[in-house]
């Protein structure tokens, strides 16, 4: 297998307004970020994922971008921007950019002066489309709830918005829009950042001729855009013009991606991208087709999906490795034990399942520090469009009832993972001086990153130590994957094998004491324990796992 920096690198994703305001307003800035770098570096993280920090008029908390190669004004200058990319490289952290090109803000100039006339060279920029019968030119739903079209007064014609209606999606057949993006693309790389993710970029060719799709539980129709007909053209494209010519780390948030398709995004050939998110295990428990439910991931389905990824793209593509994002509830809430007495060994457990495996590891704010949703008691606390449109849209429909569905929002909503990151004791845990823009979660006493650090068998020390193995270790990284148990609804085991060593990862998924009998091969050999949540130290034949238990034995 080929070697690449990118591979044997640690990922850690800042969502810059909630991790660390320098100037009291409440919002977390890039002068923030650069004060905290150190602690980044003491981690072990090799690159950052900056979530957007472009400026924005925030309809989506800087997903909806008006100016690419500007600054968010409650995040600082270009020359902060500057003055933190330079700091990051002495460090030695690389920056990764959220590439957020699907669509753009309805305040972009490209999207202003589309929209003035049908005339405009601007306006094929845009997906422009006649009304239908009187109504919207198709059925299809917005992500965010409602019709994915708004009409525009001044032309008389609906603009195509998969998002919010304050960001219209980009038409990327338009060869000029691809020059537009390109170059933007090269202009960042031309400062020196070293790589991109790629939100939604499996959305950015639409289905010829935007057929209605089938009704969902909102009436509306699911267009069906992921992996849409040139969507691997267009890459190839943006690879041959860009993203060759650089030393870069790239991967595709690629909303319904299966792995035959993330076999041709992430290609050891090279022709796209490095790897692809996927969703499959995000989507256990609803997720994409109707995220807002209670249900409980079952541990032999996260495993099926784990390890057909692993399996499947080994050889032939690169896997991405994550528990938790901007856009996804806290794991340790969702699948683990975030009770007090269980939260932190389950936080490890967690950190050791997912770090253990093959692909690149990507770390959420206060992960390391075992984070947990927040305790919603209205719905005056969400800040996220997602949250309060669905919560809307679904009750006054009678879809589901207000009670319910403050539960699931409570419990799926992307404001879990948006709260403050917790860096001390003292008010608003240190995030800020003055009011955050979201409520930081009461629990800060008891979980933040001053008291961990102080503390050896802190989460913190432990997600150090997971991702010091990495570099120590190449079976790790490059090591082939084999699942054990499948059947188990208690116990995750797997073997990594690489030359003549094997790792044997054993992670106990349940709050009972759990016998674990080791497969023959490692019964009569003796390992090394190379990283254990209990301290464990020596390896028996049969093993007696506490609650939560997880251990990586190295034979």
């Amino acid at each position: 297998m080929d070697k690449a920096w990118w591979k044997e690198s640690v990922v850690y994703q800042i969502y810059p307004r909630s991790f660390c305001d320098s100037n009291g307003d409440g919002i977390g800035d890039l002068n923030g970020i650069i004060s905290k770098l150190e602690y980044l570096k003491e981690l072990g993280v090799d690159v950052i994922w900056l979530s957007p920090v472009y400026q924005s008029p925030n309809d989506d908390n800087g997903y909806d971008i008006s100016d690419y190669k500007a600054i968010m004004t409650e995040f600082g200058t270009m020359e902060d921007y500057d003055r933190m990319l330079a700091r990051a490289h002495e460090l030695g952290i690389k920056i990764m950019m959220d590439l957020v090109v699907n669509h753009t803000s309805d305040e972009h100039a490209w999207f202003v002066e589309s929209r003035k006339s049908k005339e405009s060279p601007y306006r094929d920029y845009y997906i422009w489309r006649d009304e239908k019968d009187g109504k919207e030119p198709n059925n299809w739903g917005g992500c965010f709830g409602g019709s994915a079209w708004k009409y525009d007064e001044g032309t008389g014609q609906f603009y195509l918005h998969l998002f919010s209606p304050k960001q219209p999606d980009l038409n990327w057949e338009n060869p000029q829009v691809r020059k537009e993006v390109f170059n933007m693309m090269t202009w960042w790389c031309d400062k020196g950042i070293d790589g991109f993710r790629m939100d939604v970029i499996s959305l950015i060719s639409k289905r010829p001729g935007l057929p209605d799709g089938p009704a969902g539980k909102s009436g509306y129709g699911d267009p069906g855009c992921a992996n849409g007909p040139h969507v691997h053209e267009y890459l190839q494209e943006m690879n041959q013009e860009v993203l060759s010519k650089y030393d870069l780390i790239t991967v595709g948030e690629c909303s319904g991606v299966t792995v035959e398709e993330a076999k041709k995004y992430a290609s050891v050939e090279g022709k796209e991208l490095n790897m692809v998110f996927q969703f499959e295990h995000m989507d256990l428990d609803g997720g994409e087709s109707f995220k807002w439910n209670h249900k409980k991931i079952r541990l032999t389905e996260l495993k099926k999906v784990m390890s057909k990824w692993q399996t499947e793209l080994y050889g032939k593509a690169w896997n991405s490795l994550y528990w938790c994002n901007h856009d996804q509830p806290r794991m340790l809430s969702r699948i683990g034990n975030d009770s007090g007495k269980y939260r932190e060994v389950c936080a490890k457990m967690l950190g050791t399942c997912l770090h253990m495996m093959q692909g690149t590891p990507y770390i959420y704010q206060g992960e390391e520090l075992g984070m947990t949703n927040y305790p919603f008691t209205s719905l005056e606390e969400f800040r996220d469009i997602e949250s309060i449109n669905a919560y809307h849209e679904l009750t006054e429909k009678g879809v589901v009832s207000k009670e319910d569905m403050f539960d699931y929002i409570s419990y799926k909503g992307r404001d879990n993972s948006r709260t403050p990151m917790q860096w001390d004791e003292s008010p608003q845990a240190g995030f800020t001086s003055g009011t955050p823009w979201i409520a930081v979660n009461p629990n800060y006493k008891e979980i933040n990153a001053a008291e961990q650090m102080s503390r050896e068998d802190s989460v913190f020390r432990y997600y150090q130590k997971l991702i010091k193995l990495r570099k120590e270790h190449e079976i790790i990284v490059y090591g082939d994957y084999t699942l054990l148990l499948p059947d188990s609804e208690e116990i995750y085991a797997y073997v990594r094998s690489c030359k003549k060593q094997k790792l044997l990862v054993v992670c106990c998924f349940t709050k009972k004491e759990t016998v674990y009998e080791l497969p023959q091969e490692f019964s009569r050999q003796s390992g090394k324990v190379l990283v254990s949540n209990y301290g464990r130290r020596s390896v028996e034949e049969t093993l007696i796992l506490a609650p939560y238990e997880a251990a990586a034995i190295l034979y």
